[in-house]
């Protein structure tokens, strides 16, 4: 696989304590649970927020329809016109404007989004229609049910751009980066596929190096214990820009399945 551009400088992640076990409400839940023989849902990774669309958006959904995927998908890559292409799949693209720069730039790739707030998929298809792009598809689902149902091996990249830090020691088990769901990940990923992540969350960023660091399937690409060098292909983003505003340092890691 053709690696981008990555400047030289590596950026190092100290290491803090971290609270990484349920909180006692929590295991005092699942265990009456386990008690009365009811069948746990899935811890979903993710929260569904309602906004109003404005015009260009509601108009968007309708006009450039044929860039939304309704699920179940089998191989995503047959979306595509030419489903030879590399396929890069970003979970959580919020309003969408970091991925249709990245589809823009990079037309001998595939994309795939996965967002559950809608009006960020209507303003990710809007841009992405008025761009006139064909190598770029959206889906509102579930991202670990679509993975799922993907053929192993079929995903080239897999993105994570600041997803939900989920700060309460009660919900780390909702971080999306977590030795239970990365299976999932390393079985879908091709050999020498990525797993780019980034957060602006010190104590999450430490979590994901902790957890990725460790698994038998991914190697850090800057090496053991580092974080990358902010990546010049990944555009900013909405809530990058945020986290600077906030003060917040911005953390980057990308593992290669082996």
């Amino acid at each position: 696989m053709t690696q981008p551009s990555i400047q030289s400088e590596q950026q190092h992640l100290e290491p803090m304590q971290l609270a990484d076990q349920p909180d006692g409400n929590d295991q005092a839940e699942h265990a009456q649970d386990n008690k009365n023989g009811k069948e746990h849902r899935s811890v979903l990774t993710f929260m569904r927020r309602s906004s109003p669309l404005n015009t260009s958006q509601t108009q968007a959904l309708q006009d450039y329809q044929h860039l939304i995927v309704e699920g179940p998908v089998h191989d995503a890559r047959q979306l595509f016109k030419n489903p030879e292409h590399p396929l890069t799949v970003e979970i959580g693209f919020g309003m969408g404007r970091s991925l249709v720069l990245m589809a823009q730039a990079a037309p001998e790739r595939n994309f795939l989004g996965i967002e559950v707030h809608v009006p960020g998929i209507a303003q990710c298809v809007y841009e992405a229609g008025m761009a006139g792009l064909t190598n770029l598809r959206v889906m509102d689902a579930d991202a670990l049910e679509v993975l799922k149902g993907l053929p192993d091996g079929s995903i080239d990249r897999l993105q994570l751009y600041f997803p939900d830090p989920w700060q309460k020691k009660k919900h780390f088990k909702r971080r999306f980066v977590s030795h239970e769901r990365m299976p999932l990940v390393e079985q879908k990923l091709a050999k020498g596929g990525w797993f780019h992540a980034a957060t602006d969350w010190e104590h999450y960023a430490t979590w994901m190096l902790d957890v990725l660091d460790n698994r038998p399937a991914l190697k850090n690409v800057y090496g053991k214990g580092n974080a990358a060098p902010r990546p010049d292909w990944r555009p900013e983003t909405k809530f990058e820009r945020r986290g600077h505003e906030a003060g917040h340092g911005v953390w980057d890691f990308i593992f290669e399945k082996i």
